[in-house]
C-alpha cells in the first residue's frame, strides 16, 4: 500500500503555502491592521476566515465526521481539481472513472494535463470492479466513482466499491453528491479505515443551495492538511459561510423538500412510464431520472421550443435516445408530462 506521502505530487509535498494574515493570528483583537482590510463597512471590510473554523463545526456535528476531516470548496468542483493538483504529475500519472460520469472529472484531467482512463459501465449501469482494477497501473493516482452516478441515477454496488477499496492502492474519491436521495447510508462512515479515501458532498442538491457554491470534501486529516496548503487561503466568503450556517438551522426543511421531491420522483416514474414516446424509464437513487425515448434530439427541441429544458444525453456513452430529466415541483413536473403526452 502506497502511503499518502508517497501518492503526492513531490513538489505538493514540500509547498510551502501562503500564510496570510488570519493565519498568523488567531482570536479577538480591538484593532486589526495586519491584513490591508479597509476599515469601513464592517464586517464584510475583513477577509473571511480561511479554514471556516465555525461552520466546519457545524458539518462535523451534521455528518458525524470530525472538523479537521473537512475541507470546503466552490462546488464540488473546486476539490475535484485540488485531487488533480495534489497528486497527480502532469503527463505522467493517469486517473481511472467509470463511463458514463459527471463530466467535469475528465474535465479536469485535460486541465491538468492527466491522463484519464475511461471503464465503460455494464449495460445496466452497473460497476464491475475488476474491470476497472484492470486498467489501473503503477501511474495510476486516483480513481473516481460516482454513486448515485450522473447521468445514470443508480447507486454503485457496495460490494463492488469495497473490492475497489481494498485492492487500489490510490486515492479513491466517491462523490456522493446526490446521497441524500438514496436510501442507503453515506460512506462516510467508512473513512477512517481507509486513509486513501475521498468522499465528496454538497449544498447544491438536497439543500438547494446551488447558486451559493459549497461543497465539501471529506477524508482523513493528512489529505484535508494538503487540501488547505493548496486551495486558494479565502476561498469560501463569509456571505457563503454565513448563509449556509443559516440553512443548516433550518434542516426541518430540507428534510421536508427532500421527501416532496422522492415522492414527485416516484410519481414521475410511473407517469413517463405510460408515454407512448417513452421506451424505458431506469431506477433512479437520485433527484433525476434517465428516460429512454423514442426520438431523444427531437423530444428535446419540441420541449425547447415550449420553455421546457431537460438534459439532452443522447451522445453520451451507454445513453443513446435518452433524455435526463431532473425532479421539479408537482405543478413543473406536470407541465412537462402534458407537453411529453402530445409527442
Amino acid at each position: 500500500m502506497r502511503t499518502i506521502e508517497q501518492l503526492l505530487r513531490p513538489n505538493i509535498r514540500s509547498l510551502k503555502p501562503y500564510s496570510c494574515a488570519r493565519d498568523e493570528f488567531k482570536g479577538e483583537a480591538r484593532v486589526y491592521l495586519d491584513a490591508n482590510e479597509n476599515p469601513r463597512n464592517q464586517p464584510y471590510n475583513r477577509y473571511p476566515d480561511p479554514l471556516q473554523v465555525q461552520l466546519k463545526e457545524k458539518i462535523a456535528q451534521l455528518k458525524g465526521v470530525r472538523p479537521l476531516q473537512i475541507m470546503l470548496g466552490v462546488g464540488s468542483d473546486e476539490p475535484i481539481d485540488l485531487v488533480f493538483r495534489i497528486f497527480c504529475e502532469p503527463k505522467e500519472d493517469n486517473v481511472v472513472a467509470i463511463e458514463p460520469t459527471y463530466g467535469m472529472y475528465s474535465v479536469c484531467a485535460e486541465i491538468n494535463d492527466v491522463e484519464y482512463r475511461r471503464v465503460r459501465l455494464n449495460e445496466d449501469f452497473s460497476l464491475d470492479a475488476e474491470k476497472l482494477l484492470n486498467a489501473t497501473d503503477e501511474h495510476t493516482k486516483v480513481v473516481f466513482l460516482c454513486s448515485p452516478n450522473n447521468p445514470t441515477g443508480n447507486l454503485l454496488d457496495k460490494g463492488e466499491i469495497e473490492k475497489i477499496l481494498r485492492s487500489f492502492d490510490g486515492i479513491i474519491v466517491i462523490d456522493e453528491a446526490y446521497i441524500d436521495f438514496a436510501d442507503t447510508p453515506s460512506w462516510l462512515s467508512q473513512l477512517d479505515q481507509y486513509p486513501n479515501l475521498i468522499i465528496l458532498h454538497t449544498f447544491s442538491k438536497a439543500w438547494a443551495m446551488a447558486s451559493v457554491r459549497c461543497g465539501m470534501a471529506f477524508a482523513s486529516e493528512q489529505i484535508i492538511t494538503y487540501f488547505n496548503k493548496v486551495k486558494y487561503p479565502y476561498n469560501i466568503s463569509l456571505l457563503t459561510q454565513q448563509y449556509v450556517s443559516e440553512r443548516i438551522d433550518h434542516r426541518e426543511e430540507k428534510e421536508l423538500w427532500q421527501k416532496q421531491i422522492l415522492n414527485e420522483r416516484t410519481r414521475l416514474q410511473k407517469e413517463l412510464a405510460k408515454l407512448p414516446c417513452v421506451i424505458k424509464t431506469y431506477h433512479s437513487d437520485a433527484n433525476f431520472i434517465l428516460t429512454r425515448t423514442t426520438d431523444a434530439n427531437g423530444i428535446y427541441k419540441s420541449l425547447v421550443q415550449e420553455g421546457i429544458i431537460v438534459r439532452l444525453r443522447d451522445t453520451v456513452t451507454l445513453c443513446d435516445g435518452c433524455l435526463r430529466i431532473t425532479v421539479g415541483t408537482r405543478k413543473e413536473n406536470d407541465i412537462l408530462l402534458e407537453a411529453l403526452s402530445r409527442m
